[in-house]
């Protein structure tokens, strides 16, 4: 049965066949006892960027398009390290990184397939350069 994203929502109730963890484990088989039970662990408890991106016809679906746009951002992200993420973000605050330090972050997260983002972070390194908000060189 192939994904209708106007009738199969909330996935986990319509769909959960689509719905699987990072390693492939079936929605059905996550369960507080199977994490007591060591059948998995706190990593399996993550969105996938394939749930992410149905939940995001979901919303396009459903209207609700700046909902889809972070939806698919989020898949995106989905992949991508958490240190590089807490690396990037902390890298976004003000006057914390040059626009060749930005730059380096965006290729960086391009590398990981999260094309969106590097294109937030480009955008972020000029309104900073514009506002006098990157860092000294």
């Amino acid at each position: 049965m192939s994904f209708d994203s106007t009738r199969d929502y909330p996935l986990g109730t319509r769909r959960p066949d689509l719905v699987f963890t990072p390693n492939g484990v079936p929605l059905a088989d996550v369960t507080l006892d199977a994490l007591r039970a060591g059948r998995i662990d706190s990593a399996e408890i993550r969105a996938t960027p394939a749930t992410l991106r149905l939940q995001s016809e979901v919303a396009r679906a459903a209207g609700r398009v700046p909902l889809a746009e972070n939806l698919e951002r989020a898949a995106e992200l989905a992949g991508v390290p958490d240190d590089l993420l807490l690396a990037v973000y902390t890298a976004l605050r003000p006057r914390r990184a040059t626009a060749a330090e930005l730059e380096d972050w965006a290729a960086r997260l391009e590398g990981h397939g999260a094309g969106r983002t590097a294109a937030f972070v480009r955008e972020a390194a000029t309104a900073y350069g514009e506002r006098g908000l990157l860092a000294d060189a």
